[in-house]
């Protein structure tokens, strides 16, 4: 009786504690991870990047953002390029105008007929119909002109990132060809065309000035140059008098790199937006609580562009793949013979040598991983742009395809009329001991980044 007593209790404990080690292994988690996708993953991911890319070219070449409120709809812009025989004002722009003002010409997107038309003279380019025709072919890069539903009249007009940060070959003729996305267009001279528009009164109410300033200070930017900061600080002019526009810079060669433009603001997305809601004048979202600062950003305050709320937002959805084909685009490779690969083997050891280029503009990104700014004293110079900015510094600008920037001069503004002078800046604010031979080399190593 005591020995089988012992026993029934024995089985019961066996039982039980297999029921538990059964049951604790059942909801133990399996060594081999969580179940597969029903689709390589790895699929997914190059399919998503496939998708990313397309989009991304499709926005940065043809998305106005809903735009075509600001230029055309508000500034009547459009009507300045039909001129008054379309139903426009003013003598129209014919595109041979449009060309000299920096605007290019998509050749991929014209009809062999308009090709051959160009060619033997029958489609006119001294003729604002022609213009017309090119914007309803959608062959003007960065511009889009809305029209009817006949495609009779244009309407409107809004535009595109493409506009200031895409160029062409000139494959075809001097500003029509093939594009070149990310290069920076220095012929352009945006001031010149927004000064045409029939009306001026948005600016003229968020500046505070009237219509003849607004104009002069659009026309002193020059080709090249856009002020990004002017309707947020109001800022016209430098204090030499000079303009405060600053030369458009490159939209390639930025995978890796953190800060976008001259003088930091934040990074290539947040520039995105902020470009896309306050100078574009698209209709989104965008929220920097750093422009509520009515000693610095008095105009940004006024505008309240610290945060904008654009309804139905036309914007924040695309920056992502925006961003992503932005990252995609390669720094071009300067062309065969345009520099002298000898000297440049001996420039790329002073570059990381003796000049202490490498210092900052490290390769092979050529600008520091991390946060790349700087104050105006350690850059030798002065600090009006930096101080636009809300962190007063400025950032150390890549190199790479340096040789599609030295139309209009080099530092944000131009200062420096070609390499040389940018060497010597840093040979004297430095003190580098550098001889002739070595300066010389140095810039063929510049020339082929």
């Amino acid at each position: 009786m005591h020995a089988r007593s012992l026993v029934v209790p024995a089985i019961a404990t066996a039982v039980a504690a297999g029921y538990w080690v059964t049951s604790l292994q059942a909801q133990a988690p399996s060594k081999a991870g969580p179940a597969a996708p029903s689709a390589n993953f790895d699929q997914l991911i190059d399919r998503n990047s496939a998708t990313m890319l397309g989009e991304g070219r499709q926005i940065f070449r043809y998305d106005t953002f809903g735009s075509e409120a600001f230029w055309g709809d508000a500034l009547r812009l459009h009507e300045a390029i039909m001129g008054q025989g379309l139903g426009g004002v003013g003598a129209g722009v014919t595109p041979r105008q449009a060309l000299q003002l920096g605007l290019k010409v998509d050749a991929t997107a014209l009809p062999p007929a308009v090709v051959e038309g160009i060619k033997n003279g029958t489609v006119s380019l001294d003729k604002p119909e022609t213009t017309v025709e090119l914007l309803k072919l959608n062959a003007v890069v960065g511009v889009t002109g809305i029209f009817d539903r006949d495609k009779q009249k244009m309407r409107s007009m809004g535009i595109q990132c493409a506009l200031c940060h895409s160029t062409v070959d000139d494959s075809f003729s001097a500003g029509i060809g093939r594009r070149l996305d990310g290069w920076p267009n220095r012929d352009l001279n945006v001031g010149a065309i927004v000064a045409t528009a029939p009306s001026l009164k948005p600016f003229v109410d968020l500046l505070g000035v009237d219509e003849a300033a607004v104009r002069t200070v659009l026309k002193s930017w020059g080709p090249g140059k856009y002020d990004a900061e002017l309707d947020q600080d109001g800022k016209a002019m430098r204090p030499d008098g000079k303009s405060a526009a600053t030369l458009l810079p490159a939209a390639f060669g930025l995978a890796g790199v953190n800060l976008h433009t001259y003088t930091g603001w934040g990074s290539v997305p947040y520039w995105n937006a902020y470009v896309a809601n306050t100078q574009m004048h698209g209709q989104g979202t965008f929220f920097d609580p750093r422009l509520k600062n009515s000693q610095q950003f008095p105009v940004a305050v006024k505008g309240s562009f610290h945060d904008v709320r654009g309804k139905p937002d036309l914007i924040s959805s695309k920056l992502a793949a925006l961003h992503y084909y932005q990252l995609s685009i390669p720094a071009p490779k300067p062309p065969a013979g345009s520099f002298d690969a000898s000297a440049a083997a001996r420039g790329k050891a002073v570059f990381e040598g003796k000049a202490r280029c490498a210092s900052c503009h490290v390769p092979p990104l050529f600008t520091e991983p991390g946060w790349g700014m700087h104050t105006p004293e350690e850059m030798g110079i002065d600090d009006f742009q930096a101080n636009r900015s809300p962190d007063k510094r400025y950032r150390t600008t890549p190199l790479r395809g340096l040789f599609t920037r030295m139309k209009g001069g080099f530092y944000h503004d131009g200062r420096f009329a070609d390499l040389s002078a940018v060497v010597a800046h840093y040979e004297k604010t430095l003190a580098l001991p550098l001889t002739a031979a070595e300066k010389a080399d140095l810039i063929e190593y510049l020339k082929s980044l």
